[in-house]
């Protein structure tokens, strides 16, 4: 009997962080592949754990210190998956997180083994030696993978072109499709906001236009908070109290994928207000929030900015307005509240839309295909 190829995915954080690569791993598994995950778990954050399913283990090293404790725990780390390199053998070693680079470069050089570089989001921070190692990796990676063709052009001509560049958006799987909405039998309008908690993401301004929208509107915010905005949240439950509307928005913690897309179905509208972030323009199709939100047949309001008005607001999955203007955004929300049927018809049409072609499966096949005749081959 022929044995199965392996991939060894090698991640210098939680690798449930990322639920692509739960869906592209997935995807490997039911085409014949043992899937192996290396990363290291973090420090009370129940939400970032998978379950067990078949062909796929996932194995995590205690969270790293600080200071010279980090450097000695990545070391750890890095000969942690060399061991574990030797010993299991993959066909494939797939890295997607900026701290991977310099180990996966590394293993880049055992001959047979095939290399993927998939990068989730643009490295804005880093270390030097950590961005030589990202651009050497991608000189030497058998195939990259970017999240949309503007960011995997961008890369081919700033980082290397000399490797074949896929591209797959971060989408949901079509077994996450929530059933077709009903009416919902209330007056409440509930916004969602899921993912980091930082002012780029979630301005104060959505606050702020609270206030000038009837009390039917609600905003639940689903999250976690980062280290360069740690205070993020507590500023914006103080404004909310300021202004007044402090019972109409509530802020929960991070919960599980499945648990996540379990929430966004007792909301109407989603939030995808990226306008201040330096590659913004670059998100739509990268950023998994909109797609998540289009699955659970939520209508969207995004910001009005390049990409983003094209993809989701002018084919009708929602509405864009300037985030940079509680006003603007405010006048969306009364759109929505008088206008509650076209809403759900926005979501609707996304819904159908995930179904058709934004879930992962067909985001993914491309890569999973090379992956297989390469194996073979």
């Amino acid at each position: 009997m022929k044995a199965r190829p392996r991939v060894l995915y090698v991640q210098y954080t939680s690798p449930s962080a990322y639920p692509p690569l739960e869906h592209g791993s997935q995807l490997l598994a039911e085409a014949g592949w043992d899937v192996l995950f290396l990363g290291t778990s973090k420090v009370g954050d129940p939400a970032l754990h998978w379950s067990a399913r078949q062909g796929i283990h996932v194995r995590e090293l205690p969270p790293a210190g600080s200071g010279w404790l980090r450097r000695l725990h990545y070391g750890w780390f890095a000969a942690w998956v060399l061991a574990w390199t030797l010993r299991w053998r993959p066909r494939c070693v797939y890295a997607s997180d900026l701290l991977a680079c310099p180990i996966v470069l590394a293993l880049s050089y055992v001959p047979g083994l095939l290399v993927v570089y998939h990068e989730h989001d643009t490295p804005l921070h880093g270390g030097r030696a950590f961005r030589w190692a990202r651009r050497k990796l991608a000189t030497r990676a058998d195939v990259r993978v970017l999240p949309n063709q503007l960011r995997a052009t961008h890369f081919n001509e700033t980082v290397a072109n000399h490797r074949p560049t896929l591209t797959a958006w971060n989408c949901p799987a079509r077994s996450e499709l929530a059933p077709r909405r009903e009416a919902r039998s209330t007056d409440e309008l509930k916004l969602v906001y899921a993912g980091s908690i930082v002012p780029e993401r979630l301005p104060a301004t959505v606050i702020e236009a609270l206030a000038h929208v009837p009390g039917a509107v609600q905003l639940d915010v689903v999250g976690y908070t980062t280290q360069g905005h740690p205070e993020y949240v507590r500023e914006l439950q103080s404004f909310a109290m300021r202004l007044g509307v402090e019972q109409r928005v509530r802020f929960m913690p991070a919960v599980p994928h499945p648990e996540l897309l379990e929430q966004l179905r007792t909301a109407d509208v989603g939030l995808v207000l990226m306008s201040e972030w330096g590659d913004a323009q670059w998100m739509p199709g990268a950023s998994n929030k909109p797609f998540d939100y289009l699955a659970s047949g939520l209508a969207l309001l995004v910001a009005d900015e390049p990409g983003w008005r094209e993809l989701y607001a002018d084919p009708g999955y929602g509405l864009a307005c300037n985030a940079r203007e509680p006003q603007s955004i405010a006048a969306a929300l009364t759109w929505f509240l008088e206008n509650r049927d076209e809403m759900r018809a926005m979501g609707e049409r996304g819904r159908q839309r995930v179904a058709q072609d934004w879930n992962y499966e067909t985001q993914f096949g491309p890569v999973r295909d090379w992956l297989v005749r390469r194996a073979v081959g």
